[in-house]
């Protein structure tokens, strides 16, 4: 009668062999902290630049508010005093929102750049480290087979 081929060592021998290497799940993790680390970097300067355009806008306002709620001489002036409010709220508004806009700009110009630079390195470290274990594993799979013979 036949004796039919034992798998279970050619299996635990190849598994024994197979390539785990732990320090790249560590790079990993440091890549990925770092990448963290820069996109919060951008995200509070946006935040640092944002409020102090807020505060700036706030404390314009409040001047103009203060201006508005003097006591007039004649009933026209009043009139005048609410039209210089809105025009000057309106510019205040344009100039501000477009800050806004510049801040935003810069932040996605920003979180585009390090994306690419880490897409680009994850690439390059992913490409190397199938390289390796393919090697490692065609090895392994040599060595398991000529033992089983």
């Amino acid at each position: 009668m036949a004796k039919t081929q034992d798998y279970t060592k050619i299996m635990q021998d190849m598994m024994a062999n197979f390539p785990v290497d732990t320090a790249k799940f560590q790079d990993a993790f440091k890549s990925q902290a770092a990448l963290g680390e820069k996109m919060s970097k951008v995200a509070l300067e946006a935040a640092e630049k944002s409020t102090e355009i807020s505060t700036k806008w706030t404390k314009g306002t409040l001047s103009k508010v203060s201006e508005l709620t003097k006591t007039k001489e004649e009933p026209a002036d009043y009139a005048k005093a609410v039209s210089d409010f809105a025009s000057a709220s309106a510019e205040m508004a344009a100039e501000n929102m477009a800050a806004f806009a510049e801040i935003a700009k810069k932040v996605q110009m920003d979180t585009v750049e390090l994306m690419m630079a880490a897409g680009k390195d994850m690439s390059a470290e992913a490409t190397a480290t199938v390289k390796k274990a393919t090697a490692e594993m065609t090895a392994a799979t040599k060595k398991a087979a000529a033992a089983a013979k």
